[in-house]
């Protein structure tokens, strides 16, 4: 393995100066004399030399794989000097090798045994669980709702979530008297699994520079890209081959009297709307420019409803609760549900265990790139619609 590195750094290298000698060798004109094309005629001659050893060595360790793997479910056994060491499959993808191993492979297409454990049903590789962290961690950073949400991970299948539908109650009793039957009713909420993914293109010359911090990079761009995608999909979408957005799901509170404004009155009745139990971990969610029509609002005594935050990092508040913002909450028109207002933990986010990443080597070498495809499956949706209120305008 490491001499298939070595190798593929100088053949980067070796080609790299091939095309440095033939740009600087070209007259005004663009034309290079005979005598320096047969010098880079050899240059090149030596780099395909290389690049069919490369192959070679790739060839062999291809077939090395496919004698070792295991038939029977190969992504879930485990490989022979680690057997009984671990209790679960997850455990292995925090393992030094199978970190080292995950990323010689996504920076150099070097494949070994140690990565037989981390195969995804779908192709690719699981990746290692300090990069899972990172790649959560940015998640957040991108996504406000998986900041405030409850997050479920989840191994394989759909996860079904019982929901208290109608509670039981009690009742004076005539002495004598028969005690009523009331029951509680239960429904139940399925978190499935929607996929969702992009492919990162990073040029071979990144990818061979041993400075270049390959999985920070992947892990930001993938967090952002994800993390949008996602927070759209958990405050508006339909649940149609997605996850189904907050706003979708949860009780209108309150109906606004105008179609283009909002009063201080209407604020304080969806205060009010949403339950008091759920007032002690509510925040509101709107778009900026509602945001912006909020901060203008004042009471009867001239004083804004708007609290501006003192502590760095702290959301404002209005009424004494949090604010944040996303671009996603339609912006005040007729008819659009513009603020949300409730606690966001019955908000489930069902992520699939282990986020998947391969290498394209072939797609985009015309551009001298390799691709990364980066796979999860989420889903979402708001298990009690009565913990969330919403402001519709008229």
């Amino acid at each position: 393995m490491e001499k298939l590195i070595e190798l593929r750094k100088l053949c980067s290298t070796k080609w790299e100066e091939a095309k440095a000698f033939l740009e600087s060798k070209r007259d005004d004109s663009g034309e290079v004399s005979a005598e320096n094309v047969a010098v880079y005629d050899k240059m090149e001659a030596e780099v395909k030399a290389k690049y069919a050893e490369i192959e070679r060595l790739e060839n062999q360790q291809a077939f090395d794989n496919k004698l070792s793997a295991i038939t029977d479910k190969p992504a879930y056994n485990e490989p022979m000097e680690h057997r009984g060491k671990f209790n679960s499959f997850h455990s292995f993808h925090s393992t030094d090798s199978y970190s080292k191993a995950f990323w010689n492979a996504m920076r150099y297409k070097v494949v070994t045994n140690d990565l037989n454990i981390g195969v995804d049903t779908q192709g690719g590789y699981l990746v290692p669980d300090e990069f899972n962290k990172s790649l959560v961690e940015s998640l957040s950073e991108h996504n406000i709702m998986r900041q405030l949400c409850r997050i479920i991970v989840t191994s394989h299948g759909d996860l079904q979530i019982p929901v208290v539908t109608a509670k039981g109650t009690a009742a004076w009793i005539k002495e004598a008297g028969g005690i009523p039957a009331s029951d509680v009713e239960f429904g139940q909420v399925t978190l499935a699994a929607h996929k969702l993914g992009t492919v990162i293109r990073v040029s071979n010359e990144l990818l061979y520079d041993s400075a270049f911090p390959l999985e920070s990079f992947i892990a930001q761009d993938f967090g952002r890209r994800i993390g949008t995608l996602e927070e759209e999909a958990f405050i508006v979408d339909d649940g149609v081959d997605k996850p189904t957005g907050v706003l979708t799901l949860a009780q209108v509170g309150v109906t606004t009297e105008s179609a283009t404004e909002i009063t201080f009155d209407e604020v304080i009745d969806l205060y009010h709307s949403l339950k008091s139990p759920y007032r002690n971990k509510a925040v509101f969610i709107a778009n900026d420019l509602t945001v912006k029509a909020l901060r203008k609002l004042k009471d009867t005594n001239g004083q804004y409803l708007w609290t501006a935050s003192v502590v760095a990092g702290t959301p404002d508040t209005i009424l004494g609760r949090p604010v944040y913002t996303s671009s996603f909450v339609p912006q005040i028109q007729s008819g659009a549900k513009v603020m949300a207002f409730g606690d966001m933990s019955y908000y489930w986010i069902g992520d699939r265990q282990g986020k998947s990443f391969d290498r394209l080597n072939e797609l985009y070498s015309i551009h001298d790139q390799v691709g990364f495809k980066a796979t999860q499956r989420v889903d979402g949706k708001l298990i009690l619609p009565e913990s969330v209120q919403v402001l519709q305008m008229g």
